[in-house]
């Protein structure tokens, strides 16, 4: 993923290198692997290649498992990206930074639309839908040439940046009073009104409503754009060093409480007879309910994950350092992988829930095993 290498960009009153960055990176990126591979084979969700298993004891971990990656992984994204931007602007000066982000988010963005994208419809099409017909016939016929996929986090991290850029060259920097780290009550009244807000949003652009071509879903876009602030103010007022292990450990058991509220969803479906699309959005109080669930969930992983880091991960380990280092690569491709892996074994007469057992562990290995490969690409490694 495209957040800078924690040893460039530390501010000079925040000396020590933060290892567990690393740890993290790597285990969000295994998550968004884990989360289409999910998708392909019973969670909820779209993908380009799927075959949903029918069976319920598979479909709801599976369920389970996608709503809280949902919660917090990419708006975890954006608050790590986030927290490097202020240094790496100073250090590099306002024109050579907005050039390299273009450069670095922008170029990825045009491959994967132009290239993968179709190449990845193409595969779809010919070995699971079974049209045999050339790739150069294919692409008579394709139109979808404006298409991020995954990639769609890449153009709003873009977005914000080049945003942030511009907020800096009309705010001049000033004396602030520091802002001391926040408390668990403070997180999670924060996290409820950001989920009483996608709630509002949700009303009218429920979750799954994508923005065309640029594949935002609003429905999750509340967090994202509170994550990204939160970052760099994180970074301004040194909280990764100041959050209280207590703080992150009281809301490591929250969460624990919340998964808790699973059977409470199920039971409030049965019992109103209504259907699974009014979490999803629209006004009704379960949308509301699930809104602010999602987000106190989500921030208080995020919150725990950062502690727990802080205070067990934060040593060197060059595995953890060269894989961080493929994170941004296995992110763009990784979708390569798990349809190809996904395709290979498309014919196998058994359940899907059971392809998934395999493919899930190929997809992981896989595509960090080619974003190793491809970072050595002269080219290649200057982007990504």
């Amino acid at each position: 993923m495209p957040v800078q290498s924690p040893s460039a960009t530390l501010a000079p009153e925040q000396p020590k290198k933060i290892h567990y960055i690393d740890t993290l990176k790597v285990l969000l990126t295994v998550l968004v692997v884990l989360h289409h591979c999910f998708i392909t084979y019973g969670a909820p969700g779209g993908w380009y290649y799927s075959e949903k298993t029918t069976q319920a004891a598979a479909i709801v971990p599976m369920t389970i498992f996608v709503s809280v990656n949902q919660s917090f992984f990419m708006g975890f994204f954006f608050f790590l990206s986030a927290y490097f931007i202020k240094s790496s602007y100073d250090r590099k000066g306002a024109a050579k930074f907005t050039t390299d982000r273009l450069l670095r988010l922008g170029l990825p963005l045009v491959f994967y639309s132009f290239i993968l994208s179709p190449l990845l419809s193409y595969l779809v099409y010919y070995f699971g839908y079974g049209q045999h017909v050339t790739y150069l016939q294919y692409l008579g016929g394709f139109y979808s040439w404006i298409d991020f996929g995954v990639l769609w986090f890449v153009a709003a991290l873009l977005l914000f940046t080049l945003v942030y850029v511009l907020a800096r060259a009309v705010v001049k920097n000033g004396a602030t009073k520091p802002l001391a780290a926040p408390s668990a009550v403070v997180i999670i009244l924060f996290a409820a009104a950001v989920g009483i807000v996608s709630f509002f949003v949700r009303s009218r652009l429920p979750v799954g409503w994508v923005l065309k071509p640029l594949g935002f879903q609003p429905a999750h876009f509340s967090q994202y754009i509170a994550l990204f602030i939160l970052g760099l103010i994180a970074y301004k007022n040194n909280w990764l060093n100041t959050i209280t292990f207590k703080t992150g450990k009281q809301l490591f058991f929250f969460f624990l409480f919340l998964l808790m509220f699973f059977p409470v969803f199920y039971i409030i479906q049965t019992k109103f007879h209504m259907p699974g699309e009014w979490y999803s959005g629209g006004f009704h109080f379960q949308a509301l309910l699930y809104a602010v669930w999602e987000q106190v969930t989500g921030f208080s992983i995020i919150t725990a994950l950062l502690v727990f880091g802080r205070e067990l991960w934060n040593r060197p380990s060059p595995l953890l350092e060269k894989l961080s280092r493929y994170t941004f690569a296995v992110y763009i491709f990784h979708p390569l992988v798990v349809i190809s892996a996904s395709l290979v074994v498309h014919s196998w007469n058994i359940d899907p829930a059971l392809k998934l057992l395999v493919v899930a562990p190929v997809a992981v290995i896989g595509s960090f095993l080619l974003a190793g490969l491809l970072v050595l690409l002269p080219g290649v490694k200057k982007v990504i």
